[in-house]
């Protein structure tokens, strides 16, 4: 490349130039959801479609609503992106992570839990899920899409096994 092509303020192939003096805002947001357990030890999961078409399978979650727990808000989320009703066991841990979405930049944090299925059927009428299916609880590592969940799930097992004995944690 010439001396002055490299002085000309393009931006090398490959590269985007930043956008300077205009800064996103910041939201934070708080979900709740979780991992929840049929009889035989298997998940009702959801798979939704990314940006590209890709169908990413995920815990069930949403946000916190107005006088709601996070407990309560778990229990919901996975009854409208299920179908499923549950009760909460215990807490597993929280997750936390950035996106910009909208022109804002997001800080969102999730509250998991470990739920027992009480009831319903497992159905995908949510418009924000595509599919929804049981995985048994020692298959979920591959099939979930966030090493967050994973993490979490790995919990729960070590949790449902006895070889955990101290409370919840962060992941």
């Amino acid at each position: 490349m010439p001396p002055s092509a490299a002085r000309s303020g393009s931006p090398k192939p490959g590269r985007r130039k930043r956008r300077r003096g205009r800064r996103l805002e910041t939201v934070d947001e708080t979900s709740a959801g979780g991992l929840v357990l049929d009889g035989e030890r298997r998940a009702a999961v959801i798979g939704r479609l990314d940006r590209r078409g890709r169908l990413l399978w995920s815990l069930p979650k949403g946000h916190i609503e107005a006088g709601e727990t996070a407990e309560q808000t778990a229990v919901r989320e996975v009854a409208e992106e299920t179908g499923i009703h549950s009760r909460v066991l215990r807490p597993l841990g929280s997750i936390d992570y950035w996106f910009v979405a909208d022109d804002r930049r997001v800080h969102k944090t999730v509250h998991h839990f470990l739920l027992e299925a009480t009831g319903g059927e497992l159905s995908d009428e949510d418009v924000e899920v595509t599919e929804v299916a049981w995985v048994p609880l020692g298959e979920l590592d591959e099939r979930l899409a966030y090493a967050d969940e994973r993490r979490l799930v790995r919990r729960a097992a070590e949790l449902l096994s006895g070889r955990c004995r101290n409370g919840a944690e962060s992941a």
